[in-house]
């Protein structure tokens, strides 16, 4: 009885430190949701401008262009992902695809596009078993010098884009002071519930992120699903071999660019990022795997990145103030923190991303944000990931080695 007596203020006490933990979460999402809104208008108000500028640059000054799309295994809608790049309203380009063998069933799909294209110039680059930890940047070594250009896109696989991409995404990089240029983009889910909620971090999580980066200190990293950039650009940072050690090969390139004088600039341009059917256990993998490279690349932008979550805190002040006898304040943290979260999704998602998916499904988006919040504790727990069927390990700086590569297959 005297134990039982005697433990109470303790109990209390921890809960009363969870329920001012859970006050304090709320605040500080809410001040990421109001800087979220203010960096989407300022960006609305830029891509305007931006837009027109792009449309104004004469047919007669756009220069030959290098698509580059590094191809590795089957994915959901591949081929109408590619062949939307041979579709460009533009008067100069060319398309090279790499992958590491001919056997790679993607470069069978590539070469079926190839083939509906005839009039687009456009070759296979085979780079054979990666030499480099980062098997990408390997291939996109080899494909750069099969390229006699000076302007390039770097782009992925899963990636699909509009006729008008190059004509919006290149005028930039007509200013010598620019060196790179970033789009944001939009999910396309699949069928399945696990690929919505992926989608959803994409049109809303991943660009407010960005807006908010590009606000407080300007563009400073790369996006890599579709990237134009310039070949100084890149000699200048001693060519893409400079990236070949890190998962984060889009934010090491971007940054370095910056790092060399040149501005990052964030494309007005939305591309679309398609995504494949996938179970639980991947899109969680996925999830950590982002999350644990960014942990690495940026250590003290991640951990902050905790405390923009908007769902565990109101979760935390709704049993810590239910415990303590305060339903009212825990129902009205848990109904701030969803409704904080809904209107990112429609702000984000609608007017950045035009994705109506987020409009429709913002009442999912709340669900979304918990999922990112466990994948971002859970990526303090290991340093080892997955990437397409091979194993590695993050190192200091977000460097990676390989842990387990296949062999390569004897001629």
């Amino acid at each position: 009885m005297i134990l039982g007596t005697l433990n109470i203020p303790a109990v209390d006490l921890l809960w009363r430190a969870l329920l001012f933990l859970a006050l304090a979460g709320s605040f500080t999402s809410t001040v990421y949701l109001v800087m979220t809104l203010v960096a989407t208008a300022r960006h609305l108000r830029r891509a305007k401008s931006a837009q027109a500028a792009a449309t104004a640059t004469p047919s007669a000054s756009l220069p030959p262009v290098t698509i580059f799309k590094p191809v590795h295994g089957m994915e959901e809608q591949l081929a109408a992902n590619l062949e939307s790049f041979f579709q460009q309203d533009y008067p100069d380009y060319e398309v090279i695809f790499g992958a590491r063998d001919a056997d790679n069933p993607a470069v069978k799909i590539a070469e079926e596009v190839r083939a509906r294209y005839p009039h687009v110039p456009s070759r296979v680059i085979l780079s054979g078993p990666p030499a480099w930890p980062s098997a990408k940047v390997f291939s996109l070594d080899k494909m750069i010098a099969a390229s006699t250009r000076s302007y390039f896109i770097i782009s992925d696989s899963d990636v699909r884009v509009a006729p008008e991409f190059l004509r919006n995404t290149i005028p930039p990089l007509l200013d010598p002071k620019a060196g790179l240029v970033t789009c944001m983009y939009r999910g396309i889910p699949a069928s399945d519930f696990w690929s919505w909620m992926e989608a959803l971090g994409l049109s809303v999580e991943m660009s407010s992120g960005v807006l908010v980066a590009d606000m407080m200190e300007g563009m400073r990293f790369a996006l890599g699903p579709a990237m134009a950039v310039r070949r100084d650009a890149i000699d200048a940072i001693g060519g893409i071999a400079a990236v070949a050690d890190y998962y984060s090969d889009d934010f090491e390139l971007g940054n370095r660019i910056w790092a060399k004088g040149y501005k990052v600039i964030l494309s007005h341009y939305i591309v679309r990022n398609v995504l494949t059917s996938r179970s639980v256990i991947r899109t969680l993998g996925d999830q950590l795997r982002w999350m644990k490279s960014t942990r690495y690349s940026r250590p003290a932008g991640h951990a902050g990145t905790g405390l923009t979550y908007a769902i565990p805190f109101g979760i935390l002040g709704l049993i810590a103030a239910g415990t303590l006898g305060h339903w009212p304040l825990g129902i009205g943290l848990f109904a701030l923190a969803c409704l904080n979260r809904m209107i990112q999704s429609v702000v984000v998602g609608w007017s950045v991303t035009r994705d109506p998916q987020a409009v429709r499904y913002c009442w999912l988006y709340p669900v979304r944000d918990l999922l990112g919040f466990a994948a971002w504790a859970v990526s303090y727990t290991s340093r080892d990931f997955y990437w397409r069927g091979e194993k590695y390990r993050f190192g200091k700086g977000g460097k990676i080695a390989p842990l387990e590569r296949p062999e390569p297959k004897s001629a």
